[in-house]
């Protein structure tokens, strides 16, 4: 009798949220626009790949082969010649300016060193104040420059002594890239974008709902109904929980069918990962409900947890890339385990037998949250 009527307030408290949240045309938007909106949002916008960088060039020597150089560059799609230079001075202004990323300049006698059998060094000026992508357009240029020299030692010896070009040693490197043969880096944002707007909408509005009643004053009415406070807290967070899966479906489903990202996991795998990670999310979100007492100050609250969740899991930023102490740190993010999950069921198509020690991590994870969370909303309501 005591657990038909716990359900029947329980399901009681259900209807009242969803009929809280759903009767506002602005919660509505929230708990659905947002997540397809920046879904959209960083599977376009947010890539690894350097293309169309803007350089200039200073070519002092003017000669078919210098010409050539350039050519090996502004063919390539990594490479776009913003402006043509005939003094050095040009070169620091567009960069000092920001019109260009970087400048290639050849001085006089390029050509004549490379006829010569002599190294002929051509100078690159790069502006690093964004050092990621001026480590990767270097790459690109060291890359292309490498091919040219080679490409022009295999000339000059065919033409002074064909008989031994076909017996140069060489290495050949022959790539066979697994997982993601056409190096799409938008097949490793998409999936990671799932944890981070499961963990921002699951745990916001979790933290919202509950601060929204303390700050009106409809909690303390509530608990003098005979709602008892688990009664409230399984209640209040339910429905969250619903939201929660449901906007990973559907997140799911745009990635997979709009982005063409592939799914080549199991269903299972990424179900029960995303049910345990949203169980985390919420009991994050009770959490700051706990040490919140307005709506403005779990939403700094949250932000100073989600911008560092966010940061160490990975998401944009290899973790064997951070300091020591931070690639420790990262063991206390669910997030790190959850994107491992998804990306691997999604690209790798692994199953529990390999993912089965993030999928308990995020157990642990789940269960500490909501049992600390909800202890601490018990002391907050004494």
């Amino acid at each position: 009798m005591n657990l038909r009527q716990s359900w029947e307030r329980i399901k009681r408290m259900v209807v009242k949220e969803f009929i809280q949240t759903l009767r506002d045309p602005r919660t509505r938007f929230v708990l659905f626009g947002p997540p397809i909106i920046q879904m959209l949002v960083f599977g376009y916008a947010a890539t690894l790949e350097v293309k169309h960088v803007s350089m200039a060039v200073l070519d002092r020597d003017n000669t078919k082969d210098s010409r050539e150089l350039i050519s090996r560059f502004t063919a390539s799609p990594y490479f776009d010649l913003k402006h043509t230079a005939t003094q050095t001075d040009q070169l620091r202004d567009w960069i000092d300016r920001g019109d260009v990323l970087l400048a290639i300049e050849i001085d006089r006698g390029f050509s004549q060193s490379l006829q010569g059998g002599q190294t002929a060094p051509v100078q690159v000026i790069v502006d690093a104040s964004n050092s990621n992508t001026a480590l990767v357009s270097l790459g690109y240029l060291n890359q292309i420059g490498a091919q040219f020299s080679q490409d022009y030692q295999t000339d000059r010896l065919n033409r002074g002594a064909p008989q031994f070009a076909g017996v140069v040693p060489g290495v050949d490197l022959e790539e066979r890239p697994w997982f993601n043969e056409s190096f799409e880096s938008r097949w490793f944002f998409v999936p990671g974008v799932i944890g981070n707007l499961l963990l921002i909408l699951v745990m916001t509005l979790t933290a919202f709902a509950i601060v929204r009643e303390r700050e009106i004053g409809t909690l303390e009415q509530i608990m003098v109904t005979p709602i008892k406070r688990w009664e409230f807290i399984f209640g209040k967070t339910l429905p969250f929980f619903l939201v929660g899966m449901f906007d990973a479906t559907l997140i799911s489903l745009v990635g997979t069918f709009w982005f063409g990202v592939p799914f080549r996991g199991s269903v299972l795998v990424l179900g029960v990962a995303a049910l345990l990670f949203v169980l985390s999310g919420l009991g994050a979100g009770l959490l700051l409900s706990t040490i919140s007492a307005t709506q403005q100050q779990a939403m700094i609250a949250s932000f100073f947890f989600i911008m560092p969740a966010t940061t160490l899991s990975g998401f944009g930023t290899p973790i064997s890339s951070m300091p020591p102490f931070f690639q420790k740190l990262t063991y206390l993010d669910p997030l790190r385990y959850f994107m491992i999950v998804v990306r691997s069921v999604y690209l790798k198509g692994v199953g529990f037998n390999v993912l089965w020690p993030q999928l308990v991590a995020m157990g642990i994870f789940s269960t500490v949250l909501l049992t600390v969370s909800v202890l601490r909303f018990h002391k907050s309501l004494d």
